[in-house]
């Protein structure tokens, strides 16, 4: 029996706008921060880095709720919104404060029914939750899963690549930081509950202990340094 498809609530020019309102949010917060602040150090505290962040966690939200029989629309906007306060609020304030953002505009600038916002300001604020995914509703479940499987990967190896040049790290040590790649996918899993997102994270690690591979044929030290 296959998942039935229901008609968006949310038309592409709608969709657009919240789009550039998140991306329009989180320039102006870190333009206004003073000084610059931790948000200019590393390149995942950017703008451009956050937002390139959503866009893809937007993505894989949707495929997994499609997937799996979530609300598609809800699943999206959210994943929208999850982060437009992480470059202005505290790590653990972040997802309230997404929430707050994403009601004022929800209600302000759209039409949709309460139910609806309601249900997208509660992924949002959820979506930091480091219980069991399955006490949540399958929504949340599918914004949080997309939001870690966005961390392995592509995106996460050149993130730690990124990072060694912070750390004062040479290309010798490009080994150590794509095996935290793969650590930080073995931590995915345990907050992974659906075979969508199950099957992704799959693919990505693989892609990356390809890579893992790679280095150890063309980087003679890394064998003998960090082991096969």
């Amino acid at each position: 029996m296959g998942v039935e498809i229901k008609e968006s609530a949310i038309d592409d020019e709608q969709f657009a706008a919240m789009r550039e309102f998140v991306r329009e949010y989180l320039t102006a917060s870190v333009e206004t921060e003073d000084e610059g602040g931790r948000m200019r150090w590393y390149p995942w505290h950017s703008a451009e880095y956050r937002f390139n962040h959503i866009r893809n966690v937007v993505d894989l939200g949707e495929e997994i709720a499609r997937e799996e029989g979530a609300d598609v629309d809800v699943v999206r906007v959210a994943a929208l919104f999850h982060d437009i306060a992480k470059l202005e609020a505290e790590q653990d304030e972040h997802a309230a404060e997404g929430a707050r953002v994403a009601r004022e505009y929800l209600e302000a600038h759209t039409d949709l029914p309460e139910s609806f916002v309601e249900e997208v300001c509660r992924c949002v604020e959820d979506h930091s939750y480091q219980g069991e995914v399955t006490d949540c509703s399958l929504e949340t479940q599918c914004l949080v899963e997309a939001d870690v499987l966005d961390k392995v990967g592509a995106n996460g190896a050149a993130l730690m690549l990124l990072r060694m040049g912070y750390e004062s790290r040479t290309h010798l040590d490009a080994a150590e930081m794509t095996d935290r790649v793969l650590e930080r996918g073995a931590n995915a899993k345990e907050r992974i509950e659906s075979d969508a997102a199950e099957s992704i994270a799959h693919r990505r690690l693989k892609r990356v202990k390809w890579f893992r591979e790679w280095l150890a044929e063309e980087v003679a030290v890394v064998d003998s340094a960090y082991g096969s």
